[in-house]
């Protein structure tokens, strides 16, 4: 399959309207050719937790969401992507269910990671564990088996519980590649076209290392997965936050990567009005891309952007985010996997639209560099609606995620429609799916450090975006069918 050169959407299978059969309704009506690249539709599968990513199955959907009929209906006008957490699965899952029921007597042992396939005794050692990338205090949890009543230590990267929701998946087990082909083959059945490989980084477990994007072993089980998909006329999209030269070597695999360091730069160059650091990195970046500024997570620091930035000056920057914008931040857990001066923002969350200080122009000047950056442009919902901060959603749950996960009613997504920013958003978005020069070649223009200056061109086709970032000013201008040059004002 060939991805379209277009814009997609992000949004949870219940964000936009409550339900799947609304949001097939919101998107015809209001952006069918919007969204004329697709649409992530965030897990909409049964699960235990983490908003969706502690999956029970792939096998069904969610009955609150709606059925796999509604799946097949979107992806009749929209390629859908869906994410497969390769790294782990419920403990709700009835594969888990069986093992705590029955240890290691459970047909569904193997799909796990006992102590013992990593320690030869099963006992952890503390020295190990202090070289791993962690996601939580320990990578493990303790559980006891109901037919036997003995315990058992099962590898769990990722999980605010104790023990966690979200079990690990033994990669290297011939009964878990012949459940990721049961779920694959399921989703060429129900039409999906791109699956999103999520915590992909995670997957190997071995002693002495990270046990984070530990090569060269993860490139074999990519190898495995990619061949699966291909065989099925699938997409794949591996997603890893890591050192971007981390990101760039998946690049050189033939893989689509995310970029995960444009939200950062974006950023800074509206905030500092300097384009430099924006440029240099336009200049070198791999094009086989999938762009954002926002998702259901937080923008990208650390591991992301390791030797790209100077960590005073990101302080600065984050600071003033977190004191006079209202974002919170994600940190780095590990020490070791901390900046030398202590620096250890992971993520920061919070809207982009008030991480911009809901400033209109800043926030076109924001999406039309997005736009212009080669690769496949994805748009979170949130970010569409230029919606601002949830703060009573963090009150409410305590978890500091939710202030970029507002669920919109039919009402308030209309309402939203008829805000000046996205109409503007909307107008642009239309341009960039439809202007020809974007299947062509990008360059970057020499400016004085308070400009940006981007040009796509293909045969008689030529725009130019040019962004003042004092003024916060943005124009296109495009060469149209009959040859004129004609300025557009985003």
């Amino acid at each position: 399959m060939s991805l379209k050169n277009k814009v997609q959407l992000i949004t949870y299978p219940d964000s936009l309207g409550g339900d799947l059969p609304t949001l097939n309704t919101i998107l015809h009506r209001h952006f069918k050719d919007t969204f004329a690249g697709g649409v992530h539709i965030l897990p909409p599968f049964p699960s235990s937790g983490d908003r969706g990513f502690a999956p029970l199955t792939y096998l069904e959907i969610e009955p609150s969401f709606g059925t796999w009929e509604d799946i097949k209906e979107i992806g009749e006008d929209f390629d859908i992507l869906v994410d497969l957490m390769v790294n782990h699965i419920s403990q709700q899952s009835p594969y888990f269910q069986d093992f705590l029921k029955k240890g290691r007597h459970s047909e569904y042992a193997d799909l796990f990671i006992t102590l013992d396939k990593v320690w030869a005794d099963g006992n952890p050692v503390q020295e190990d564990i202090d070289k791993m990338f962690l996601r939580r205090e320990v990578p493990y949890s303790t559980f006891t088996i109901e037919e036997t009543g003995e315990t058992e230590k099962v590898w769990t990267t990722f999980g605010k519980t104790n023990p966690s929701e979200q079990i690990d998946f033994d990669v290297h087990s011939e009964k878990v590649k012949a459940l990721f082909t049961e779920f694959f083959m399921n989703f060429k059945k129900q039409n999906i076209k791109i699956v999103r490989l999520d915590a992909v980084g995670y997957v190997i477990k071995k002693l002495g290392t990270s046990c984070f994007f530990v090569e060269p072993d993860i490139y074999a089980f990519i190898d495995w997965i990619k061949e699966l998909a291909d065989s099925l006329d699938i997409v794949l999209l591996p997603e890893v936050h890591a050192h971007y030269k981390t990101q760039y070597k998946l690049a050189e695999h033939g893989c689509w990567i995310y970029d995960f360091i444009l939200p950062y730069r974006v950023l800074e160059a509206i905030e500092t009005t300097s384009s430099k650091q924006l440029n240099d990195y336009l200049n070198n970046r791999p094009e086989k891309q999938f762009t954002m500024l926002d998702c259901h997570d937080g923008v990208p620091v650390k591991p992301d952007l390791d030797d790209l930035i100077d960590t005073k000056e990101a302080k600065q920057l984050i600071n003033h985010l977190v004191s006079d914008r209202g974002a919170n931040l994600s940190l780095i857990l590990s020490d070791e996997h901390k900046s030398e001066d202590g620096f250890d923002v992971h993520q920061i969350r919070g809207t982009y639209y008030s991480l911009l200080n809901c400033d209109d122009d800043a926030y076109i000047a924001a999406r039309a560099i997005q736009y212009f950056t080669p690769g496949i442009p994805q748009v979170y919902y949130v970010g569409m609606l230029a919606g601002e901060n949830d703060v009573e959603k963090i009150k409410e749950t305590g978890d500091g995620r939710e202030i970029n996960r507002h669920n919109y009613t039919v009402e308030e997504i209309e309402q939203a429609l008829e805000k000046d920013v996205v109409k503007r958003l909307m107008k642009l978005t239309h341009f960039r799916n439809t202007y020809d020069a974007f299947n062509g070649k990008f360059s970057v223009i020499d400016t004085p450090n308070h400009e940006i200056r981007l040009v796509w061109t293909k045969d008689t086709h030529t725009c130019t975006l040019f962004i003042d970032l004092k003024t916060k000013q943005t124009i296109i201008e495009y060469v149209n069918d009959n040859g004129e040059t004609i300025r557009y004002d985003v």
